[in-house]
């Protein structure tokens, strides 16, 4: 992990972007658009937590975990502190969850940021084993992460294959920009086996099809 010190600095940066209007809910709209309406949702390294609040305002049960107080704290005090959670990545399991009050299965968990690149190979295929735990049948885990750095696509391929979580799709940003060999950002989606509840409310779709 980051030194304390590194933490200050980053949580400090962030919140400047956040009041210069830097958009930082990008990847809250794109899990917007693959989750069910009302979705349990679990944003795993949440730092500021501005990707939670986008998915809150969203009408999603939202809860982010982060290790760092320092950034909980900027969280805290832009939002609402009872979305947020002090826990680190090996600390994720359904009785642990509970017994902070939220929810112990997820409709979509997120990793949005370099989380990977401070895993080990061994924690990292942990993440993906407790994730995939976490996760209903049919449950997405979405990682958005850089490309060139510890913990990267080839890496996550390696532990989902082990937790039994098959990748759906990749793309080079949030917006489904195609992934190549020169992609430096990397949006990767693994899906829990089984199929997911998606008609939990009012779509256009529905009423095309009258």
């Amino acid at each position: 992990m980051m030194p304390s010190a590194d933490l200050d600095s980053y949580a400090k940066k962030m919140l400047r972007l956040v009041e210069i209007g830097t958009d930082l809910e990008v990847d809250a709209r794109f899990i917007d658009m693959l989750a069910p309406r009302n979705s349990r949702i679990l944003d795993v390294g949440c730092g500021i937590g501005s990707a939670v609040n986008a998915l809150r305002q969203s009408g999603h049960h939202a809860y982010g975990i982060d290790p760092a107080r320092a950034v909980l704290d900027v969280a805290a005090d832009i939002f609402d502190s009872d979305w947020y959670r002090q826990l680190a990545v090996d600390e994720l399991s359904d009785e642990r969850l509970r017994s902070e009050g939220l929810p112990g299965r997820y409709e979509v968990i997120l990793m949005s940021g370099n989380v990977p690149a401070f895993l080990s190979s061994e924690a990292l295929q942990d993440a993906f084993r407790r994730v995939c735990g976490l996760l209903v049948d049919g449950g997405l885990f979405v990682v958005g992460t850089t490309v060139d750095t510890r913990g990267g696509p080839q890496a996550q391929d390696a532990a989902a294959g082990s937790a039994g979580l098959p990748l759906l799709n990749r793309f080079s940003d949030w917006h489904l920009g195609a992934f190549d060999e020169d992609s430096g950002w990397s949006v990767s989606v693994y899906a829990k086996p089984g199929a997911l509840n998606t008609r939990t409310g009012p779509d256009g779709i529905f009423i095309l099809k009258r």
